[in-house]
């Protein structure tokens, strides 16, 4: 009898879910002047484990740049950052005025009404791929 338990327990253990980090709501919204830089915005969630976002990068485009806005004394100004940190169930948006990346030399054939694809690599070795709606300039987020 001891040893059914012991292997129900086991099972019902195994029926918990792993929270994994997850992307939602991903887009790219294309430079008012072309040359400019695309800007690509999404939610993060979490994993089970602390871990940090190391980039965010596009086979469409030359280089990514993970950036924070920041206000200072009124100026408003972009600060490239090095990675972000992505705590065990937290929720990380990245928004225009705040997080964001920045896709540099975009190939032209990425219009929008499109997609293309995002490459997220995190500290703990992870990296998924999300196709994210591209939007011109003036248009609304997806």
């Amino acid at each position: 009898m001891t040893l059914i338990l012991a292997a129900a327990a086991i099972a019902l253990a195994g029926c918990g879910q792993q929270r994994e980090i997850a992307i939602e709501k991903a887009y790219v919204r294309l430079p008012a002047v072309a040359g400019n830089p695309a800007a690509a915005y999404f939610t993060l969630k979490g994993g089970a484990s602390d871990t940090r976002l190391l980039s965010v990068t596009s086979p469409l485009a030359v280089s990514g740049e993970l950036h924070e806005t920041m206000t200072h004394g009124g100026m408003t100004m972009m600060r490239a950052e090095k990675d972000m940190p992505l705590p065990a169930g937290a929720t990380l948006v990245f928004a225009p005025g705040g997080k964001h990346v920045m896709l540099n030399t975009l190939n032209p054939r990425v219009k929008a009404g499109g997609s293309i694809p995002l490459l997220f690599t995190f500290a703990n070795n992870l990296r998924l791929q999300y196709d994210a709606p591209v939007v011109a300039a003036g248009d609304p987020a997806p």
